[in-house]
């Protein structure tokens, strides 16, 4: 149970709201942290669904709270970054993984059809190739050359990259 924000002590102290799990809802971004601080770098969000608090006499000491049910999936591998790099990394999906031949769910952004190449981060190539997982796919592609951040992961590059400023006058900044 995942929260959209720190769950205030009044709510946290609720007995029937800590009882209904409400009350010990963990804010989303604190379990990434402490998941990061105890080496999973790269935590995958598989599954997510929002909760809706319809009981009248509930929902209105949760004030604005949204509370969501989440599955992630977490792998301590020391060379995981902390943002999807690009390296030009592709997998292909053997299709071998019982009850899984038509592809393989890795998380919510990586549905993996069977035969078909992929185009991976380093992180997921990492996750595929250092697991359970390595058996089943095909790699293609090394950690040789860096592309910059693997576009769609979440992260963007923090540059205003819609305009440009000439440098002409020897100086660099």
């Amino acid at each position: 149970m995942y929260a959209d924000r720190r769950v205030p002590d009044a709510v946290r102290n609720d007995p029937v709201l800590y009882g209904e799990c409400l009350g010990g809802a963990l804010y989303w971004n604190d379990f990434l942290r402490l998941a990061q601080r105890q080496g999973f770098a790269d935590a995958r969000l598989v599954t997510d669904r929002p909760l809706a608090i319809t009981d009248p006499e509930l929902a209105p000491r949760l004030g604005n709270l949204q509370f969501f049910s989440a599955t992630y999936r977490l792998f301590k591998l020391n060379a995981l970054e902390t943002a999807c790099e690009d390296y030009g990394q592709a997998v292909i999906y053997r299709g071998s993984i019982p009850e899984h031949a038509g592809r393989f769910v890795l998380d919510k952004h990586h549905d993996i059809e069977t035969g078909r190449v992929f185009p991976v981060c380093g992180n997921t190539w990492r996750m595929l190739q250092g697991t359970r997982f390595a058996a089943h796919f095909d790699f293609i592609g090394d950690f040789s050359r860096h592309y910059g951040l693997f576009g769609g992961c979440g992260d963007d590059v923090p540059f205003d990259m819609t305009s440009s400023t000439r440098i002409s006058d020897g100086t660099c900044c």
